[in-house]
This record gives structure tokens, sequence and C-alpha cells, in this order.
């Protein structure tokens, strides 16, 4: 008997939309042929229809189910051949087995068909709903398996067996085999990885394979089906060498000694006084927790080879026993010593180290009984397995605060309740006189977030009801775990009262990945207080958007743009490693004991919903981390963000309170600025702005590796839309979606704080950027200062040909002269000359390009030349706290700069509205002689040719200074009289 699968994957091809037309007859007769883990299904053939459905539903055994994430889902759909000459191909769906969702999460995605090849034309969509289902064996099959012993080898299921059951699927697979075959004729079309399907074994691709023990071991050793295409093969190889790259390859190894004191063993079996270890080296001690009963510590310390100032370590056993008034009293055991020359070395993978025992030498005068103490000693690296948990000597020891920790943020979706009318309303009922014209408002609350419709009139409530219409929406950031309940209030602006509130259950909402399902609208009981259980009734339609992408971060430094919905979830084009290796010249940033600076330095990466903080180095100006963390790449157009700090939570203050932790700096790195499998080392500075001005905190020294094998998949990301397709179809406003990310914001901070140990506040917001909304001078300087750069080019280019039309290089003027003849003459050399003189320009200045991974410019940002007052100004909050004279003085200073910017943009309006006139008849005559010149110029370039137009102007334009005069041409001087609006401002 066949063993059950604890896991199958459902797929249901539902329906398909606006495909090409590939029978030659205006239409197709489509037919689908999903594969997955060699696994191979085929749906009906639908003739003559661009928009078949075939609403069928395959089951697939996954024989593996810790493998499913790396797996590939395809969907390959064919136009029959039997309206055609051959099996046309229509478009193929891949989706990575990551983006399978459980059973009852299930929902209808369209997915865009994808090309083959370059030449291939595709178009259309396909719904599927994938989700797997997890099912426990039958609990007699598996009380008679753990029964029964293991069957002998010739009992096992006949092959002809397997082959009778599956020989009428064989049957139906061989025409779309055959099909497949014949579409190899066509070269173009013809994808790289066919000849690897040819290969395979024909049973195991078109046979579905059955769940028995030895089968699923045969599917993981043999390569993949032909239907995956290479880069999926390279994405599954890059995943799979990620075990092998941890080993810290991008980073220095830091020796450890490694002490794991694992119990002891008294002669004295009596007693049952608490026990403790002590190790001692040098000038460094730590103890064991103390245990009672069987005296198992089980504990590893970390001490930092740097650091040891001895040669030998001593452990030591004591117990503490109570005597008269409750005194306690340490006695030792006895003591172990080992000199640290003779401590063996381990370098993982090799096995952990078994503890032994070691009999404890005792300085007692009379002979005490005989006591060992269980432990293990070991050189090794941070790579080390009991590294993460060990006592580490130069992080704190086994503080929370000071430890490394990887952070996930929450998940987010956006909220949407479409609020459509009331009905039945209770208005005005009391002793209070009603209304004549009521305005009414709905507000949303979720959470914190607190959003309001506009206000509408109720009208005439002679009938003592009301019925108003709104048709808005209101749109919340919600975040998993969600929120219970939205709570929908109507309340009264007349009376300032609430007419009743509904509360809808925010975790059973609907949930939807795109626009062509319109969520269904529900009627809710609007309840008032004890007196009032039924005020009336509201109708909404409310679902969770999963087609978006919420945005907690910067638009400018986004490190991720997946869609909310895991359906939609793309395969990972490449692997981000970090090596975090340590800090350089950090400055002090507070006191220790009063006497003096020191800082206590850690760093925190952030890239996509990943936070990852490494270790706490205490008391070091120079902390070395050496700590390496990877990270999926879904778009190579991405930011990754590195904060250092300086961590003031491990310490309290006499309430109880933990500290706040300083800014020291951070960095910015575009992994699109990287060349793929290559090692950037880097020293980075360490700029922060602070209240006394900018300074730099000293330098952070990483290593970055942004690796990819598929060159396909890389640059297909860069002609994919940046964000998913819901906001292109119905996109969110820009005040909307500023809201919405400041919103989004405050719920990673808060989500990430309430994590132990917490990340805090001020260095989630510092690593988000959460204040880059802020009125601030140095940095409307700097964007200015951006703006000027950029347009210098375009004065270069005026220079250039200012230069050039008077002459001041005589060759270079001809020259422009024979080229103005030859693009008149032969105006079909404009476009390839121009592109071949810009490729050739590129390919120059290769060799001239950045080198070096670009991280933040303190003199881009302008934090160098930033005055004091400037300063204080951006770190004042909102509303203002400083005194009213120094509030007068910056307003000043704020009118003055938007004095120039206001005439600026006066000149600029004044240009159009001068051109407005010259076609509205606001000045008559210029309109007028304006007409007379359309009249000649039409009759002239009749007459005239357009070449010797254009030559003529061009030698006109280029003409010797001397047969040039000094003032104003004529047409300028006519533009420049046109009348604008200026005049009739206020």
């Amino acid at each position: 008997m066949a063993e059950p699968c604890a896991r199958k994957l459902v797929v249901e091809v539902c329906h398909a939309k606006n495909l090409m037309p590939k029978d030659g007859q205006g239409t197709a007769s489509a037919y689908a042929i999903v594969d997955f883990d060699g696994q191979r299904r085929r749906t009906k053939t639908r003739f003559r229809d661009l928009n078949p459905e075939w609403d069928e539903r395959m089951e697939f055994p996954v024989h593996d189910a810790e493998s499913m994430p790396t797996e590939i889902l395809e969907i390959n759909l064919y136009n029959d051949k039997k309206t055609g000459k051959r099996n046309t191909f229509l478009g193929k769906v891949k989706i990575a087995g990551s983006a399978f969702v459980q059973s009852g999460s299930e929902a209808l995605v369209y997915h865009p068909l994808e090309k083959r090849s370059v030449f291939s034309q595709i178009k259309g969509e396909l719904g599927l709903k994938v989700f797997y289902v997890d099912e426990a064996p039958p609990p007699a099959e598996a009380e008679e398996k753990a029964a029964e012993p293991e069957k002998p080898a010739e009992e096992a299921p006949k092959p002809e067996e397997k082959e009778d059951k599956g020989e009428a699927e064989k049957k139906e697979e061989e025409k779309p085999k055959e099909a497949e075959k014949k579409e190899e004729e066509k070269p173009a079309e013809a994808a790289p990885e066919k000849p690897k399907a040819e290969e395979a074994p024909a049973a195991a691709v078109e046979n579905p394979p059955i769940a028995h023990s030895e089968k699923p071991k045969q599917l993981q050793e043999r390569p993949e089906s032909g239907k995956v295409a290479v880069n999926d093969l390279e994405l599954r190889s890059l995943s799979g060498d990620r075990s092998r790259r941890s080993a810290y390859d991008l980073v220095d190894s830091m020796p450890f000694l490694y002490v794991r004191v694992v119990k002891s063993k008294r002669g004295d079996a009596d007693s049952k006084s608490p026990a403790y270890a002590k190790l001692v080296i040098g000038t460094h001690a730590v103890k064991t927790k103390s245990q009672s009963d069987n005296r198992e510590w089980d504990q590893v310390f970390a001490f930092d080879k740097e650091g040891l100032n001895s040669t030998h370590l001593e452990v030591s056993v004591w117990i503490e026993e109570k005597k008269e008034g409750d005194q306690a009293v340490e006695s030792c055991l006895g003591t172990v010593s080992f000199d640290l020359q003779e401590v063996p070395k381990r370098v993982p993978p090799d096995s952990p180290l078994a503890p032994q025992w070691y009999t404890l030498e005792s300085e007692k005068s009379p002979p005490a009984p005989v006591n060992d103490v269980m432990l293990a000693a070991w050189f090794g690296t941070q790579a080390d397995e009991a590294f993460p948990e060990a006592w580490q000597s130069d992080s704190g020891g086994l503080i929370p605060e000071t430890r490394a920790k990887v952070y996930l943020a929450p998940k987010l979706w956006y909220l949407r309740l479409t609020v459509i009318q009331t009905q039945d309303l209770q208005l005005g009922s009391g002793p209070e006189p009603k209304a004549k014209t009521p305005e009414l408002y709905v507000k949303g609350q979720l959470g914190a977030q607190l959003f309001k419709t506009s206000r509408t009139s109720a009208g005439s409530l002679s009938s003592g009801s009301s019925n108003p219409t709104w048709n808005e929406d209101l749109v919340f950031v919600a975040a998993e775990p969600f929120e219970p309940f939205l709570v929908i209030t109507v309340e009264d602006v007349t009376n300032g009262r609430a007419v009743g509130q509904a509360k809808v259950h925010v975790p059973s909402v609907e949930r939807r990945t795109d626009d062509c399902t319109e969520p269904k609208s529900r009627w809710f009981n609007l309840a008032g207080d004890e007196s009032k259980p039924y005020t009336g009734r509201i109708h909404v339609r409310v679902c969770l958007e999963g087609g978006y992408h919420v945005l907690d971060e910067a638009s400018h430094v986004t490190s991720d743009v997946r869609a909310s919905a895991k359906q939609l979830a793309r395969s990972p084009i490449g692997l981000l490693e970090v090596g975090i290796r340590g800090a350089t010249n950090l400055l002090p940033v507070k006191t220790k004991d009063g006497t003096r600076g020191t800082t206590d330095a850690y760093a925190v990466a952030k890239y996509g919903p990943k936070w990852v903080r490494t270790r706490t180095i205490l008391d070091r100006f120079n902390p070395r981390w050496n700590e390496q963390y990877t990270w999926d790449v879904y778009d190579p157009c991405t930011v990754l963000t590195i904060g250092v700090f300086d961590n003031g939570r491990y310490k309290r203050d006499d309430a109880g309170k933990p500290g706040k932790d300083l800014r020291i700096g951070k960095i910015r790195v575009r992994l699109s600025t990287l060349d793929t499998n290559r090692i950037y080392m880097n020293t980075y500075s360490l700029p922060v702005l602070l209240p006394g001005g900018a300074k730099k905190m000293g330098e952070i020294e990483i290593a970055v590796r942004f690796s990819c094998l598929s060159w396909l998949s890389l640059i297909q990301a860069y002609t994919t839309p940046m964000l998913p397709r819901m906001h292109y179809v119905r996109p969110l406003g820009q005040a909307q979606q500023d809201v919405l990310r400041h919103t989004a914001m405050r719920l990673v901070t808060a989500r990430l704080a309430r994590s132990e140990p917490p990340l805090g506040q001020e260095v989630v917001q510092y690593v988000l950027d959460s204040d880059t909304h802020v009125w601030s001078m140095r940095r409307s300087k700097a964007n200015w200062f951006r703006v000027v750069g950029c347009l210098s080019r375009v004065a270069m280019l005026g220079r250039w040909l200012d230069g050039i039309r008077t002459w001041s290089h005589p060759p270079t003027t001809v020259l422009v002269h024979v080229l103005l003849a030859a693009v008149v003459l032969c105006p079909h050399l404009v476009l390839p000359t121009v592109f071949m003189y810009a490729f050739l320009v590129l390919i120059l200045r290769f060799r001239y390009r950045h080198r070096g991974a670009s991280s933040m410019d303190p003199r881009l940002s302008h934090v160098d030349v930033v005055g004091a007052d400037e300063v204080d100004e951006e770190f004042d909050g909102f509303p203002t706290t400083r005194p009213s004279d120094v509030v007068r003085v910056r307003y000043d200073r704020l009118r003055a700069l938007a004095g120039r910017a206001q005439s600026l943009l006066g000149d600029v309006a004044a240009q159009g509205e001068r051109l407005e006139a010259l076609f509205g008849w606001r000045d008559p005559r210029a309109t007028g002689l304006f007409v007379g010149f359309c009249l000649v110029a039409s009759l002239g370039f009749y007459v005239v040719p357009f070449k010797v137009f254009l030559l003529g102007s061009g030698f006109y334009y280029l003409r010797h200074p001397r047969f040039r005069g000094d003032m104003p041409s004529v047409p300028l001087n006519f533009f420049r009289r046109l009348p604008s609006l200026s005049d009739q401002m206020l």
C-alpha cells in the first residue's frame, strides 16, 4: 500500500482572458498543462474561445513539505493542433513555492502570461487558485503501520500494477507531449530547456509519482523537470549555497574560548545545598546560576581571546550554606585548572566537543570527599553554533539588550472601507428640538487610526428617518495580527453626538488581490447607548487590499516593493549578503562612572521586512562585530540601510525605566549600483547631525555581496513596473499615500518596540527616515543645489553653442556648419548619428566609472556648511517650542527665501501668459502683427522648401559676429512686449 502524503498542492485552473489568436481565424482553442515536482496534468480544450473557462481542479502530492518553497509551479497554455497546423504556445505562468498559501486563504489571482522567448507574441491573463492542504494519515493505517514490521522488498507493489493505474493518464498526456515536440520546429520560440525535458525519463515526467517511501528520495536526487527555466535552476542552486556560504566568508574570524559547564558530582551525596561554578581567567571572573538538586547548569561561556590576560583557566565549584542568622556562607569544593595552550580547537562542521568529568582538587586539611565537575573547553570562532546563546565577554554576558537579534516587521495591509449609505436613522429623539437639516458624517476607527467621510445633509426629518448617501472610501493600514474590530460610527455635527456605531471583525474581512472582483457589501445595525439598542443601519463594503505594497519607509530609500498578498509574491532574483565587520575611531557619546567617555556601539541593518541587530560591544571605540546576514532580493533597485547606535537601554535609571539609544550615524547602499557576484569591502564615514552641528562620529567597515546567477531575471526586473499592478490600476492620491506611509511607520515602530528585547522607537524612526517631511533649511538648500546641478548641464550646452556662434574656435564652428548641412540634406541619418555618438561616449566613459559602493554624501546633504540656528530649527518639533523672538527671526528668514521663490515662480508664469496672450487678442496690435506674419510665412513656406529654410536659418544663427548687432533680436523684443497677468494681481 502506498504511503499517504501529508501535504498536497491543489491547483484550480479557472479562467483565461484576452488570449492571443493563434489558429489563423482570429480565435484560439486553448488548453493548459500544469507541471509541479515532476508531475503533470492537462486540462480540457476549450475550442475557439479567447476567454476560455475551465474550472478544473488538480491535486499534486508534495513529497517534501520542507523543500516546497523551493519548488516551481509552471502552467503552459497551448493552442490545440486540432484547430491548426500545430500546437502553438499561448503563454506561461510560473509561481514560486514560497507563494503557496494554506487552504482557507486562497483567492482567485489573475497572473499575466509570460513569454517563452523574446520573439513570442503573447498577451492575456490566467486566473488561478493555488493552495496546499495538510492531511493527517488515517488512524487505522497509522496504527497498522506502527504495529506491522517493515515489509520485505518482494512484497512491495509491482511496477506493472502502478503502470496499469497510470495507463489512462499516460494516454492523455501523450498528445500534449507530441504537440510540444512538434513545436520545436520553430527555432525562434524554442526554449533553451527543452533538450533537458527530452532527456528526462518519460515515466517520471508523464506519470504522476505515487507516494512510496523510496519515491520522494529519487525525485529529490534527479534533476528538475525540463519545464523549469534556467533562472529557476540557478536560484535553486543559489539558495542551496546559502548553507555553504554561511561560514562567515565576508568577515574575519574572531577567536573565542568556549567553556561549557554541565554539572557537578559530590562525594557527599546527602548534601543538597545550592551550588554554582565559578570560572576565572586572569581578571575575568564569571559564575553560573545556582542549582540545588542535581546541580546541572549546562551553560556555555565565550571569552574573547584578544581580551584574555592569562594563560590559565580555573574552574571551581562552590556551595551555599545557611547558618545562624540566615547568613549565607560559601565554601569551595575544589578547583580544576587548565592551560589554555593545551585547549583544543574546533572548527564547524566538526561535531561538538564532548564534556568530560574532572576531579576537583581541594586544599582543605582533612581529606574531603572526591568531587567532580563535567565540562568541556575549546577554542572556536563566532561561527560556532554555541555562540548565539553563550555568555559573551565582549557584550556584557547574558544581558538581553546587548545580544544579537533578528526582527521581522509586521505584514502590512491596506483596509478599504467604502461607506455607501445609511437607512432608518433615528435622529432628534428626546426632549431637545429636532434640527431641520442635520449634517452627518461617518467615522471609521482602527486602533489609533481615525478617518472621516465628508459631511452630507440628512434631508427632511418629517418622517422620523433619514437615508443619506456618501459612496466614499476610507483606507486604513492594518498590521498582522490584526486589530480585533473596525469601529464605524455615524455622528451628527449639529448636536455633536453619535447616532450609533457598528463593529466589523477585521480578521474575518474578505481579502482581494486585484480589482477584477468587487467585494460584497454588507448591512450592519447601528447601536446607540443602552436605551437605544437599534438606531438604524449602515451599508458598507470592507476588504483587505492585497494587491498593494504598503510603504513603511521613504519612497526614495525603499527596500521592498512586494504586494501584501502572498499569492502575488515573485521568485527572488538574487541573494544579498552583508558582513558587518566593525567600526573605528568612534567618538565617546556618554560618560562612564562620571570620569571618562565611553561608547557601547551596535549596528542595525534593515532590508525588506527583516531587521538585524548586532551584539553590543561594551566600552570600545573600535568595536569588531564580524557578523554576517543574508536577505532574499526581489528587486535590484532597492536600498540597504545600516545604522550605528550607542546602547543606552541595558542600563536603567532610579525609576527602573530604560534609557534611549543615541545615534552615531548611518549609511545606505543601493543594490543597483553593485556588480553581481562581487565583494565590496569598504569603510564609510558616519556623519550625524546633532543640535550642536554636524559631526563625524567615526567609520564603519562593511562587506556586501549581491549574488545573482541569472542575468535574464535581473534584466527582466528592469522592464517590470516598480510597484504592484494595483498602484497603477487604482492609484492612491499623493496626499493619501503620505498619510498612509507615516501611519505604517508608526505601526512598525510600535510593533518592533514591543519585541523582546525591544528595538527602540528612536532607532526605527532614524533608520526609516520618518522625519523627511519636516521643514528643514538644510534640506531645502540641498535640493535647490541638486536642481542647479542638473540644470548646469543645460547651461554648459548653452555656453558651448554661444562659443560656436561667436566663432571663439573657428575650426569647430566650420565643422558645425558642415554637420548642419549634412543633417538638413540627409535627415534620415540624424537618429543613427545621435545614438552612435551616445554609444561611443558611454563606452569611453566606462573605464572612468565609480568602482566602489556609493553611500551617503555629507557634502551633498550640506551638513558641513549648515549653521547652528538652522540645525536647531531642524530639531525643533511641531508646533515649535522655541521663544517668540527666535521664531520671529526664523520667520523673517523664511519670508526672504519665499520672496525669491515667489518672484521666480511669477517670472515663469509670465512667460506662459505672454504666449497665451499672443493667441488671445489681449494686445490687439501685437496679435494683428502676428496674424500678418502667419499669412506671409504660410505663403513663403509654400514657395521655399523647408530644407532651404532650415539651412538658411542655421547659417544665419551661426553668422560671424561682424555681421551681428549687439542688441536683442526682433522676435525676442516682440515676445517680451506681450502682456502678462502680472499687472492684474493685487
